[in-house]
């Protein structure tokens, strides 16, 4: 692993954007276009349901069960091209996953909002593993009480960008929409929930 760390204030993030050779991205990417049930989920922002603008579809183990906007998820399995990886980037960072948030971008049109991932059930300091199959796009970052301090990467073809430390609590990050020619897109955010007190479900973000 070439896992190189970025410079960023108040963040802890390392990037290696050849992760994947090509050949084996090409072959994931393919893969996972046909295997996954892709969906569309529906989200509630203020007081109003929305399609989300973009596919995507939960994976994890058993316990990995989230309540987002009023539905619960219930984790797909692990299709055996996800559960490789999944052993792969435990072994290379020392960092256990149970799930994975599969989104497809389909194209430009297709984007992600500013959010953290913050939730209480991801632990003080999580650890998020991100691989991009496909098109490059624009990931960017900005500081929650900094004005100005921010920074932007383009994520492309089987490149692994890795955020940890206090990235969540200090930064949003998001996916901007895109007038160019681009083509579609599959990221893949590999997480640890921790399953709640009483029950094993996750009250969070759609990622």
């Amino acid at each position: 692993m070439t896992l190189q760390r970025l410079p960023l204030e108040d963040a802890e993030l390392s990037f290696d954007s050849h992760w994947l050779a090509r050949e084996p991205a090409d072959a994931l990417f393919a893969a996972l276009r046909e295997e996954i049930d892709w969906e569309v989920h529906r989200i509630r922002l203020f007081g109003r349901e929305h399609d989300s603008p973009r596919l995507s579809s939960w994976i994890g183990d058993a316990e990995a069960r989230y309540r987002y906007s009023g539905a619960l998820f219930e984790p797909r399995p692990w299709p055996p091209a996800l559960a490789s990886l999944r052993s792969r980037l435990s072994e290379e960072l020392g960092v256990a996953f149970n799930s994975v948030l599969a989104n497809r971008y389909r194209d430009g049109r297709d984007a992600m909002g500013w959010h953290s991932d913050d939730e209480p059930e991801l632990g003080p300091a999580p650890v998020i593993a991100s691989l991009s199959l496909g098109a490059t796009r624009r990931f960017a970052l900005k500081h929650r009480r900094r004005d100005g301090l921010k920074g932007a990467l383009e994520l492309g073809h089987g490149s692994l960008l890795v955020m940890a430390g206090a990235t969540q609590a200090n930064y949003r990050h998001a996916l901007p929409r895109t007038a160019r020619p681009v083509g579609e897109r599959i990221n893949l955010t590999f997480r640890w929930i921790r399953p709640a007190k009483g029950g094993n479900e996750w009250r969070g973000t759609s990622g």
